[in-house]
């Protein structure tokens, strides 16, 4: 006999040791995949051996990486971000090379740079700024903050609400004297339905825009005005609905649909830069007020919603990642805007990756090259916006294998002092 296999057997359970330790140390680090150590049996070979050869103990075969589902904290931060299913983040590491982390608490740097705790920056898909299309080119992802967006001349205005079908004709009506005797009607003031909004220049500047709707003595017609001047003329006339109280009139004209008509004359009053009308060079000129939104029930005048799709100039005051990995730009003008979208990798052989710390791996030939997609695609993983993925180390397990790893270690340490008491007895032999 020899030491030998006692030996290898103390260096196997110390290794597993070390494995189990470094599970249980990352038991909270968020993305981390637990590994397990695998033995082999150390056999002599050699030509024409017997079947009752004995072996030389045990070697560490590997260390195995699982890459089992980790579950997931709501954290409520808008640039953290789980990976729910296959695929890795991809990131660039300051020294320019390429690594992989399932890490998702991101951060954005001074510079704009979206990036994981260790400073490597995330890959992703920059947005077109015109047209907002994403693009398939991962690059690394940088949103300044501070960087401005320039302003939108206003092209349309929608309007959501309720003109009350009791309104009597806005002229009013004398009193008949009879019979039968009719009393008299007032007047009803322009203010009566009224509501207003602000639209944009090129330059960003507000103006706004009243719009008063006064019942004419036609049954379920309206015209609308913008200005309480009595010899204002209307901007619409022939605002008409049918007896169901859904709007009939006017039809809009291409390109655009629905109800509505184009207004061509806004002028800016804020802005002496500018003194022609708002979108007097658009194609079609003007600003677009779609009514086909806007009902006549036997309620009270009531306004739902009213916007436009204009807006000031603004910067970028933060960023936040969506479901979709779509990362949302917010502006100081109230505006949103798709930036990009977060890249994501696969591997064939996921287990084949390199840890390299920093909650990173990087690519080995065993691994294979990456796979590049985006969030939800094919065999990618989904995205949960607003939370990160825990480490999959199951505790109570590790434990448990932690006292199966020690009295391993015990029961090797005991065969070396058994054949050192062999050893000792064989020497002191007479």
């Amino acid at each position: 006999m020899g030491f030998q296999q006692g030996l290898s057997g103390l260096n196997a359970a110390s290794k597993n040791l070390d494995v189990i330790g470094h599970n249980i140390a990352n038991a909270n680090t968020t993305g981390f995949k637990a590994s397990r150590a695998e033995f082999s049996a150390l056999v002599a070979a050699s030509m024409g051996a017997g079947t009752n050869s004995a072996g030389f103990g045990v070697e560490t075969a590997a260390v195995s990486q699982q890459f089992t589902q980790g579950s997931m904290t709501s954290t409520g931060n808008g640039l953290d971000v789980a990976i729910n299913g296959n695929g890795f983040f991809k990131v660039q590491q300051p020294n320019g090379s390429a690594a992989y982390t399932r890490a998702g608490n991101f951060k954005l740097n001074k510079t704009g740079d979206l990036v994981t705790n260790s400073g490597a920056t995330v890959m992703g898909y920059k947005a077109d700024p015109t047209t907002g299309v994403v693009g398939t080119l991962a690059v690394p992802l940088n949103f300044p903050v501070g960087s401005p967006i320039a302003a939108k001349e206003t092209t349309s205005v929608t309007a959501t609400f309720n003109l009350d079908a009791r309104a009597k004709d806005a002229a009013g009506a004398a009193a008949v004297v009879g019979p039968p005797a009719v009393a008299a009607v007032p007047a009803t003031p322009r203010s009566t339905y009224g509501t207003s909004v602000n639209v944009y220049d090129s330059e960003g500047v507000a103006t706004p825009v009243n719009l008063y709707f006064q019942k004419t003595a036609t049954a379920n017609t309206w015209d609308v005005y913008d200005s309480l001047d009595p010899t204002a003329t209307a901007v619409l006339t022939g605002l008409t609905f049918n007896d169901s109280g859904a709007i009939t009139a006017p039809a809009a004209t291409a390109p655009d649909s629905g109800f509505g008509v184009r207004l061509t004359n806004i002028l800016p009053t804020s802005n002496p830069n500018i003194t022609t009308a708002i979108n007097s060079t658009g194609v079609p000129p003007g600003v677009f007020l779609d009514l086909s939104k806007v009902t006549q029930f036997g309620n009270k005048f009531s306004v739902s919603d009213i916007k436009q799709n204009g807006y000031a100039a603004g910067e970028m005051t933060g960023v936040n990642i969506g479901n979709d990995g779509s990362v949302v730009a917010s502006y100081s003008n109230g505006t949103t805007s798709t930036v990009a979208q977060v890249a994501l990798a696969n591997f064939r052989n996921p287990q084949g990756l390199t840890p390299v710390g920093d909650n990173n791996w990087v690519e080995t030939i065993d691994s294979g090259v990456p796979v590049m997609g985006k969030p939800g695609d094919g065999n990618f993983g989904g995205l949960r916006s607003g939370a990160l993925e825990d480490s999959n180390v199951d505790l109570t397990a590790e434990l448990v294998n932690m006292m199966t790893a020690q009295r391993s270690y015990q029961a090797n340490a005991q065969t070396i002092k058994t054949q050192d008491q062999v050893i000792s007895t064989i020497v002191n032999l007479r």
